[in-house]
């Protein structure tokens, strides 16, 4: 058994643990982080790297029902449910659908306006406190549209997220091809979202944060999978793949594999289900954006980063068994292609695919409960919450006052 004294254990080292590492470690706290594999290198990785503020809304409405068919037919839509995994999938489907209706769609809509609210501000002071300016941009990012009735939509969604405080700006076609000159004249407008960012090098501010985190004492336990977790008298005993672990206070961060630990450790069955989503990386394809640009119609991302053009997005549900299916990774291509004036190069591009972990009511959970600290289930907004979260986690371990009005957060909404 490991028995080396710290005061938390964190499980998970994608950038939602290590951001709650770094600050607790900060404040003099003695921190380990149990990795499964290499720190950083999941959804943490892989992800748009959109700092997504504008994101306010659960992630499913009604109007998903009509697309449930397609979903189920088309395996290059931007929408697809695995056939073999749908009687798994569907207990959290159903409370998905639950979710839907007014009253809790609402209710979310509100938290994710709150969280959100404060989430870019705590991304820039991090990124001072811990040198990150470099590949941290708040330049704002684009919503377009090129299809009529879309854009029409577009604008209703401009004006209703203005009247809520998210500030936007339409943009006009002829602006908005002045301002991104790259995209096609069958994008027809934009809204531009001047309060959101992007990362330009993710695996730069993983290493970061890792180096700043061991500077201060912080350690990292890598190709270290936490099989079992019980808690006891002494603490919390994790049998994990280089042995036992005695614990006194743990923190669960393991994204879309937080289920099973959570049910161990606190017997509450969390509605928990991965969101498989894949990226399209072309080293080839430089400085073709300012900013993050989005497709209200083809519903994917492409992000201008240091590494090239990153492309992003589609939502498959299939599980976390079932192997990638790049082809999802390869449309990506066709449709950045649809629309922009050049072709692209796709010489050495690489393919990724990774896991979000969503809850039925779109919420993450940030809380606490006895020894057991709880951050996980951030679906699409993992990268866009992680300092903010880290934020509550550090002020339920102090108890002290929350960084925000409230916690809609706790996983007491499950029992």
């Amino acid at each position: 058994m490991i028995n080396k004294t710290y005061d938390i254990h964190i499980i998970g080292g994608g950038i939602i643990g290590l951001c709650s590492a770094i600050s607790l470690q900060e404040r003099g706290i003695n921190v380990l982080i149990i990795e499964a594999e290499r720190i950083g290198q999941g959804a943490s990785y892989g992800n748009a790297g959109h700092i997504a503020t504008e994101q306010v809304f659960p992630i499913a409405d009604a109007s998903i029902l009509n697309q449930i068919p397609a979903m189920l037919l088309n395996p290059e839509g931007p929408l697809r449910i695995d056939w073999k995994y749908l009687p798994r999938l569907l207990p959290w489907a159903v409370r998905l659908l639950l979710n839907m209706r007014p009253g809790p769609f609402e209710k979310t809509h509100k938290a994710l306006l709150e969280i959100n609210a404060h989430s870019l501000n705590a991304w820039e002071n991090f990124a001072k406190k811990w040198d990150l300016q470099s590949w941290v941009k708040v330049n704002g990012s684009l919503l377009v549209a090129e299809k009529q009735q879309s854009y029409q939509e577009l604008i209703s969604h401009g004006c209703r997220l203005n009247e809520m405080g998210v500030k936007n700006n339409l943009l006009e076609q002829e602006e908005l091809l002045a301002c991104e000159p790259a995209l096609n004249s069958n994008q027809l407008g934009a809204l531009f979202f001047p309060d959101t960012g992007h990362i330009t090098n993710l695996d730069g501010v993983i290493k970061q944060l890792v180096n700043k985190f061991k500077e201060l004492g912080g350690e990292v336990l890598e190709q270290c999978r936490v099989i079992n977790a019980v808690s006891n008298v002494n603490g919390i005993e994790l049998t994990t793949t280089q042995g036992n672990i005695l614990a006194d206070k743990v923190m669960i961060s393991t994204g879309a594999y937080s289920k099973a630990l959570v049910k161990q450790l606190t017997g509450i069955s969390v509605p928990l289900d991965t969101e498989r989503g894949y990226h399209l990386m072309l080293p080839q394809e430089k400085d073709v954006f300012k900013v993050p640009v989005s497709s209200v119609d083809r519903r994917f991302i492409m992000t201008p980063m240091d590494g090239g053009l990153r492309l992003a997005g589609t939502v498959e549900y299939a599980g976390l068994e079932a192997p990638p299916n790049m082809n999802r990774a390869g449309m990506l291509l066709k449709n950045a292609q649809g629309m922009l004036k050049h072709s692209l190069n796709n010489e050495n591009s690489t393919k990724w695919m990774g896991f979000r972990p969503s809850t039925s009511d779109s919420l993450p959970v940030i809380d606490k409960y006895e020894r057991v600290f709880l951050n996980f289930g951030h679906q699409h907004l993992g990268l866009t919450q992680a300092v903010i979260s880290s934020e509550i986690i550090t002020a339920l371990y102090f108890n002290e006052e929350l960084p925000m009005n409230s916690n809609p957060y706790k996983i007491e909404r499950f029992q």
